[in-house]
């Protein structure tokens, strides 16, 4: 709500600008139409720039962890346990052997 926000504000600034400057009803509008198309872009840039950042972080975390599973599985599922018990999860209960 707030990048809507500031488009409007944007882009109302920009004609009031123009208009100020005394320039034609079409100078405005022509020069108030570009206003949110290029918004339009800087924000879809903006957030294209974000996920492509978080993909790559992503992508690191699950390569380190791949490679540390395949190296220390024991000590992988340890810290796994370790998180999830972190998080309210408890043990399962045990289970009797049916030999005894």
């Amino acid at each position: 709500m707030l990048g809507a926000n500031d488009g409007i504000v944007s882009t109302a600034g920009l004609l009031v600008g123009v208009a100020a400057a005394g320039a034609s009803r079409t100078a405005t509008i022509t020069a108030g139409l570009p206003g949110p198309v290029a918004g339009a872009i800087a924000v879809a840039a903006g957030e294209y720039v974000s996920v492509s950042s978080q993909r790559d972080a992503e992508r690191a975390d699950l390569a380190r962890e791949t490679a540390e599973l395949a190296g220390q599985a024991e000590a992988e599922l340890a810290e796994l346990t370790q998180i999830y018990h972190q998080r309210g999860l408890s043990a399962p209960p045990r289970t009797r052997s049916r030999s005894s």
